[in-house]
């Protein structure tokens, strides 16, 4: 074996008269001998290339087969080039990895499932086990616990963030400590999970929010696994960052959720039953089927003293969706207000008007007061429309019969005009009260036709003697019908009913006596 001053640098035991075999690494002796083998596995008078590690670095090595029959190598440090190479192929994968967690963060808004998808990646990708902390609720702190290969799991733990050092200020917000400023020995027993074995290093990094912390991630290594390294804290944090961000979203979605559910409960309309010996019944359909309040509401409040009339209102304020829905909560609790001045509908839609005048809403509204009393077997109503279709009396024989109320749209003008319709609904009549949804739902075999009043009448004249919750699904079932899968505006029906019933005095005489079928 004959070397030059660089080679005997890379081989030291290289010397004269020594064979390569006995002082090459195992890739490049091996390589040797196949090409100084004689027979059919020798290799022609061509070059070849080859690489492997010589000490610490890594070289590429040429083989060219002199006259002689002997094989020289020309070694070209690579080290370099492997180093880029291998940092290139780190970051793609890295770029990739975070990425996919956005990808799996982002496409979840519920908050439980972003805690799980975070600890999950981590423990897969970035440590031996991972832990998603959120922020303490009620002294408790919501940890989400997963080992590599296995499945996240919630646990409600009443500990103190502060006794592990850097979790209560990564809860906090503030920014993280380097890995080798804790003591993987004073890890609390709920942060190791069950079969983990000694803790050899620990990341506790902040998950930021938007605005507030959302939390924090707790990275842990087994004893026999590598520490983190510095790179590694960096590119943990990275991910942190994607993760804080997803969860942060996923709290505020659920919080506006909730303060979307409480509002929604107030702006929906009521169930109506029977009261005072009067049968209420009502529906509502929005214009989008994905929502569940609009423009159109009605509301029956009970009298203050039993036998008393119980007011009924159902309006349409202009518009549809959410914002007509806000002024309809308005509507209601300015009627809610007014409901001492009961008995004058009159002076009830005259300050009705004047408060949404001086709000700062451009909308108006068309609205119907009925006030229904029971008198024996009868159902007394006062009847005012204000710039509202006009109700509806079905009468026992089939007959349907429009009640001549008149008046002027609701927050329009300032002086506004109305009139009040006195009827009686004997037993087994109702009066329907509707909004314009109903007679302008445009469908039919065509699609183009309105349902129209006309329509409306002859359908209730098939409802004779039906109580009024019939009645309600009769009228809706129709008009969705008629409408098929088309686009409609809000629709809303309210039925006022005498019920068949027989009043049974009271036994000793004092007490208010009750109605029974």
């Amino acid at each position: 074996m004959r070397c030059n001053d660089a080679a005997g640098l890379l081989l030291p035991a290289a010397t004269p008269g020594t064979l390569l075999v006995d002082v090459a690494p195992a890739w490049l002796s091996t390589a040797h001998q196949t090409l100084t083998s004689p027979g059919p596995r020798a290799v022609p008078d061509t070059e070849e290339q080859l690489s492997g590690v010589i000490g610490n670095r890594c070289f590429e090595a040429h083989p060219t087969r002199r006259d002689d029959g002997s094989v020289a190598w020309w070694f070209v440090d690579d080290t370099d080039h492997q180093l880029v190479r291998e940092a290139l192929r780190m970051e793609r994968q890295r770029t990739g990895f975070l990425a996919k967690a956005s990808s799996l963060l982002l496409s979840s808004l519920n908050l439980g499932r972003c805690m799980d998808v975070t600890a999950q990646m981590a423990a897969e990708s970035l440590a031996d086990a991972a832990l998603a902390i959120a922020p303490s609720r009620s002294s408790r702190l919501p940890v989400v616990t997963c080992l590599r290969g296995g499945t996240p799991v919630l646990a409600d733990m009443s500990v103190d963030p502060d006794d592990v050092p850097g979790l209560g200020e990564a809860l906090r917000g503030f920014p993280p400590v380097p890995s080798r400023w804790i003591d993987p020995a004073a890890a609390p027993a709920w942060m190791v999970p069950e079969g983990f074995g000694p803790v050899g290093s620990i990341v506790i990094t902040p998950l930021p929010g938007h605005g507030v912390p959302a939390g924090a991630l707790v990275l842990l290594r087994k004893a026999e696994t590598a520490s983190f390294s510095a790179e590694e804290e960096v590119f943990a944090r990275l991910f942190a960052a994607r993760a804080g961000a997803a969860m942060s979203a996923a709290r505020l979605y659920a919080e506006q959720t909730a303060i979307t559910d409480v509002l929604m409960r107030e702006l929906m309309p009521p169930v109506l039953h029977h009261i005072s010996g009067v049968d209420f019944a009502g529906r509502y359909r929005p214009s989008a089927d994905h929502e569940r309040i609009g423009g159109d509401f009605y509301d029956v409040h009970p009298a203050a003293v039993e036998g008393e009339a119980s007011l009924v209102s159902l309006g349409d304020v202009c518009g549809k969706g959410l914002e007509a829905a806000v002024l309809t909560g308005k509507i209601r609790n300015t009627l809610q207000a007014l409901l001492p001045l009961a008995n004058d509908h009159q002076r009830m839609l005259g300050l009705l008007n004047g408060a949404l005048l001086s709000s700062h809403h451009t909308r108006f509204a068309t609205v119907v007061l009925a006030s229904a009393q029971r008198r024996g077997n009868t159902v007394d109503l006062k009847l005012t429309s204000g710039g509202h279709p006009s109700p509806l009396i079905i009468r026992a024989d089939g007959a349907v019969e429009e009640v001549d109320t008149r008046g002027t749209l609701i927050g329009a003008i300032p002086n506004i005009s109305a009139t009040t319709v006195a009827a009686s609904l004997a037993p087994g009549e109702s009066c329907v009260l509707y909004t314009d949804g109903i007679t302008e739902a445009r469908g039919g075999p065509m699609g183009d036709a309105l349902f129209g009043d006309e329509r409306l009448k002859r359908a209730l004249s098939g409802c004779a003697g039906m109580p009024a919750e019939g009645i309600v699904e009769h009228v809706q079932m129709l008009a969705a019908q008629w409408l098929g899968n088309r686009p409609h505006d809000d629709m809303a029906v309210v039925v006022i009913s005498a019920p068949r019933t027989h009043h049974l005095s009271a036994v000793n005489g004092h007490t208010r006596g009750r109605f029974t079928a």
